[in-house]
């Protein structure tokens, strides 16, 4: 599993003119699902998403997690992050998880964030999807598990 996480001021998402998930000072994380991704690989990627400390603290320093801030997370499904782009000019996707398994492990990865708190959007999954938002340092990370 693949996670791009972006800190952010703000994030939106809209699919045909319609917002269907914003979200104000958080994370958003656009999500590969791999063939090979089961429940504990979804699990360590919810805890990582949720745990991981890129929010400054009193003093200035990324020490602070999206649990700790109670920010929002903005989950959006993106299969393209698993491209194989090492021959061509083209990417593969082969390396990404079919659609059912996709929407399966993302699904889950959904609701346990959800359970563990907070708020949490979505996008709309194998929809073309217009994502707005508004980075903050900027700080983007890629997170694998």
């Amino acid at each position: 599993m693949i996670a791009l996480i972006q800190r952010v001021l703000e994030a939106r998402v809209d699919v045909d003119d319609e917002c269907v998930g914003r979200i104000g000072a958080g994370l958003l994380a656009l999500v590969a699902i791999e063939p090979g991704d089961d429940d504990s690989r979804t699990q360590r990627m919810c805890e990582r998403l949720l745990g991981y400390r890129v929010f400054a603290d009193a003093a200035g320093k990324m020490n602070l997690s999206l649990a700790d801030t109670g920010g929002g997370l903005l989950l959006i499904s993106q299969f393209t992050l698993a491209a194989d782009t090492d021959k061509g000019m083209r990417p593969s996707f082969t390396s990404a998880a079919s659609p059912e398994l996709g929407r399966q492990r993302f699904d889950q990865l959904v609701a346990l964030c959800r359970e563990r708190g907070g708020t949490v959007e979505t996008g709309r999954f194998g929809a073309h999807m217009r994502v707005a938002l508004v980075n903050d340092g900027p700080v983007t990370i890629r997170l694998t598990t």
